[in-house]
């Protein structure tokens, strides 16, 4: 941690048990720091809950664990528990080390308990329930379904629950798991257990207090610190991906062999990054192994130790560890190229810089990114963005031509300058995650009625949407496929395929990664795909170079039927990077409009941005929101991806086919007059029932247990988790309202052509 400079006296330190503060003093630090000043008396006092807001390596842990372990210490006649929740494993087994190095001279005990850990340690936690338990949500579901009615015996000295990460599991189907966990953990105890959430700083830290503690968010005190002043290094690289010329256009993105952009990138990372700890984020697991290959060979190249590992879900636990240990230890220069895996709190050390390439996912993460480095030594936080355009051409595409990869890194940037992030979405309904539960709670107290069950569930605040009636129809349909059974007594219990479902594994996570599609044309595989989008017969992907028309989706046979497309040329940037916030794109608009130099930029992505501010003047693109493009129709909505995902299934029902490419809704092979008639037929109308909209829609299932949803409520589900109707509604109207009729539609045209 980061002691503060003040030399003022502290009122909290005073507050800590003597234990503890010999251990500070140990330590040499100088201060608390300012999250630790503010928590420490509020955890003490046990009163309400704690939310604790602050930059990555901020000493939160400690601003948590200070306060707890004096409460403990404070009745050793009647030892008490804590259970440190948190979302990944490494994340358990890097806070055991560092809280059993606290804890030691205590004589409290630190238990891990997950997968990896032995069966012996977690029965000894269980015979003498003491000290800290370090668990995720999979392993404290796993204890409350197998505990049942003996949680009092081994839980009823639970003196607090800490929820570390807590922004990763907001809007989250695990954190739907979560809140009901801890829910169901207060109703076996009889007593609200105190809640701390430790969380780097969200866009609205009232709906983290209202997630910690729902229905009761307006109790929840928070304690969130900023880096005032803080200066933060940022540099945007730009590369024109010139392809080979023996390479033709139209296979562009087909072959396995890296672009000319990556391997500029590559070049600049292996000269930038050597002899350093840092981190590179490419957006794909995919990118994650092209760049690490790459580099190793620039290492092997040279006659250098390999300094470049990779990291991601997919690579063995070794493999990750070892790249972990590397950063860690630091014996040795080393740079991971690693996906979300280490976005968050893992301790791997010192990195002098972080390096993002294209887009990062959301503004929120670029901020959980950058907080990685800076950490020592009075070094600021750094990050080097590099970002790839596509050369210029008479055929560019209109993505191309605004430079649109480049622009949203820019937008990014800016609005993480200003501090804004991403808020939590919300509204979601995760009746998949409910589904779970409701299963969970039959097994940990060995069947219960509708009503006991509609009570822990829904009038908990912990699930929301549906009525009392709808629950009946689920439940019904349960009972139909044979998931669940009633007796004549009214008690709930598993059926066969309820009863195969929990004891299976799997079932006690509550997620699932968007599952590859297999794609086809005529029988010939194309690839594979993740799903986290709409995809329906009629619409459009991209995969292997080329644009498809989507023939059919089987979502059950993880199946989508294609055949080739025209369209010509595809944009460079595929909009892969996460969904986009509408700010992030009301933000490029204002950077496309803006003339002011950017300082942070280097001459290449300088010239691009110019470029793209020159056509987007050219198009007439503060004030024209519908263009011609060939024979199809672009929509300029400037909002983000639910706003365009739904605009653009309006449009389908309406008959006109359409996508949503990022900057535009695109409307295909369609008369502009056509257009302009369905867009006054969505804005004169009132916002659809969302679930009808989808009703057509036969992708639905996103979420672990939608298939045993009834479709009426598998529609309403998706719906809440996929779609913005008000968005599309209002979006609609603003295009309408700044198109002006009588004139003919603009076309567009390249730079090139202009001339």
């Amino acid at each position: 941690m980061q002691p503060s400079s003040s030399s003022a006296p502290s009122s909290s330190f005073s507050l800590l048990d003597p234990r503890i503060q010999r251990w500070i003093w140990e330590k040499n630090w100088e201060s608390l720091n300012p999250a630790q000043e503010r928590a420490i008396p509020l955890i003490l006092k046990g009163i309400n809950d704690v939310v604790i807001a602050a930059a990555t390596a901020s000493g939160k842990t400690e601003a948590a664990m200070l306060p707890i372990l004096t409460r403990l210490l404070a009745a050793p006649e009647t030892p008490g528990c804590v259970l440190y929740i948190s979302p990944l494993k490494a994340l358990i087994n890097d806070q055991w080390d560092r809280l059993e190095r606290l804890c030691e001279s205590l004589q409290v005990a630190v238990t891990p308990w997950h997968g990896d850990i032995s069966a012996s340690r977690k029965h000894r936690f269980l015979r003498r329930p003491e000290g800290i338990l370090l668990i995720t949500p999979e392993s404290l579901e796993s204890l409350l379904m197998r505990q049942g009615h003996a949680l009092c015996d081994f839980l009823g000295g639970l003196a607090y629950v800490v929820v570390d990460e807590l922004h990763s599991f907001i809007d989250a189907e695990r954190g739907k798991q979560l809140q009901s966990l801890l829910h169901r953990l207060d109703t076996a105890l009889s007593c609200l257990v105190p809640r701390v959430g430790l969380s780097a700083t969200l866009g609205e830290m009232r709906m983290a207090a209202e997630f910690l503690r729902p229905g009761f968010g307006e109790r929840v005190d928070i304690v969130q610190t900023e880096n005032e002043g803080q200066e933060i290094r940022v540099l945007v690289k730009g590369y024109v991906d010139v392809a080979p010329p023996d390479k033709a256009p139209e296979s562009s993105g087909s072959s396995d062999e890296p672009a000319g952009a990556q391997l500029g990138i590559a070049s600049d990372l292996f000269k930038t990054l050597r002899g350093a700890n840092h981190l590179v984020f490419p957006n794909s697991r995919a990118g994650v192994e092209l760049y690490a290959d790459l580099l190793r060979r620039r290492c092997e190249t040279a006659g250098v130790p390999n300094e470049f590992w990779p990291h991601h879900g997919s690579l063995s636990k070794q493999i990750r560890e070892e790249t972990e240990q590397e950063l860690r230890e630091g014996k040795r220069p080393a740079t991971a190229i690693a996906t979300t895996t280490l976005e968050l709190g893992i301790d791997i050390g010192t990195v002098r810089s972080v390096a993002q390439i294209g887009p990062g996912p959301s503004v929120a993460s670029l901020r959980q990114r950058l907080g990685r480095s800076g950490r020592r030594n009075g070094d600021p936080p750094t990050i080097r963005c590099y970002c790839s355009e596509a050369e210029p051409t008479s055929d560019m595409t209109f993505s191309d031509q605004l430079r649109e990869g480049l622009v949203q890194t820019i937008a990014q940037l800016q609005l993480l300058g200003r501090k804004w992030y991403e808020p939590p979405r919300g509204g979601a309904l995760h009746l998949s995650t409910l589904i779970q539960q409701l299963l969970s709670l039959i097994a940990q107290y060995g069947g219960l009625t509708a009503q006991r069950a509609w009570s822990m569930l829904f009038e908990s605040g912990v699930f929301e949407g549906l009525n009392q009636s709808e629950f009946a129809v689920l439940l019904r349909f349960l009972g139909e496929e044979d998931v669940l059974m009633q007796e004549s007594s009214g008690l709930l219990l598993h059926a066969p395929l309820g009863e195969q479902i929990v004891n299976h594994y799997t079932f006690y996570a509550a997620f699932t990664t968007d599952e590859e599609f297999r794609v086809v044309e005529q029988g010939r595989p194309i690839g594979t795909l993740p799903l986290s989008r709409p995809v329906d017969p009629g619409s459009y992907i991209i995969l292997a170079g080329r644009r498809w028309l989507v023939l059919s989706c089987e979502p059950r046979e993880k199946l989508i039927q294609v055949k080739a497309a025209g369209g010509g040329k595809l944009p460079k940037f595929d909009g892969m990077s996460g969904k986009v916030h509408d700010q992030v794109r009301a933000q490029m608009r204002i950077v496309l409009s803006d003339h002011t130099p950017l300082p942070f930029l280097d001459k290449t992505a300088a010239q691009l941005v110019a470029e793209a501010r020159s056509a987007f003047a050219r198009h007439d693109l503060g004030d024209r929101t519908i263009l011609r493009d060939g024979a199809d129709v672009r929509l300029l909505t400037w909002s983000g991806d639910w706003v365009n995902d739904t605009l653009a299934l309006m449009l389908t029902t309406l008959g006109l086919r359409s996508a949503n490419e990022g900057l535009s809704v695109l409307v295909i092979k369609a008369d502009g007059e056509a257009v302009v008639r369905a867009l006054n037929e969505i804005a004169k109308a009132p916002p659809p029932i969302a679930e009808r909209l989808v009703e057509a829609v036969e992708s639905k299932l996103k979420e672990k247990w939608d298939h045993l949803l009834p479709p009426s409520l598998l529609a309403r589900n998706y719906a809440s988790r996929e779609l913005d109707t008000h968005g599309a509604h209002g979006a609609a109207a603003r295009i309408l309202a700044a198109h002006r009729p009588g004139k003919s539609q603009p076309t567009l045209e390249t730079e090139e052509a202009s001339r």
